[in-house]
């Protein structure tokens, strides 16, 4: 059994900070690509970032140069490091984890409100 729990959501005013941290657990030999999603009503799930366990990583557009993915492989666990929040990004931000000879995982979610 695999578990993704996230934790850092919250509400921020628009030009701040906010950090995302999910953290894998169970029987885990190797995640290999680690992501953050986000989805607002109504709209589909988006991609925000992606870390290979290489440590290659991509960026949605609309986030490059304000967000910042990292991880830490020993603690099975991904990092979102997000600044200058804008209120288009308020959304449900999911973490997604692709587990080698397991399959992929989604972590429950966590609120991020953007105030103009």
């Amino acid at each position: 059994q695999v578990q993704l729990v996230e934790s850092g959501g919250g509400l921020v005013q628009a030009g701040g900070s906010l950090r995302l941290s999910c953290t894998a657990s169970g029987t885990i030999f190797t995640i290999k690509t680690m992501g953050w999603y986000r989805q607002t009503p109504g709209k589909q799930r988006e991609l925000v970032a992606t870390i290979t366990s290489s440590l290659t990583i991509s960026y949605a557009d609309s986030v490059k140069g304000r967000f910042t993915i990292s991880r830490d492989n020993a603690k099975n666990t991904v990092y979102l490091q997000m600044n200058s929040l804008k209120p288009e990004d308020t959304a449900v931000y999911y973490c997604n984890a692709d587990i080698l000879a397991i399959g992929r995982y989604w972590g429950q979610g966590t609120e991020v409100t953007v105030s103009s």
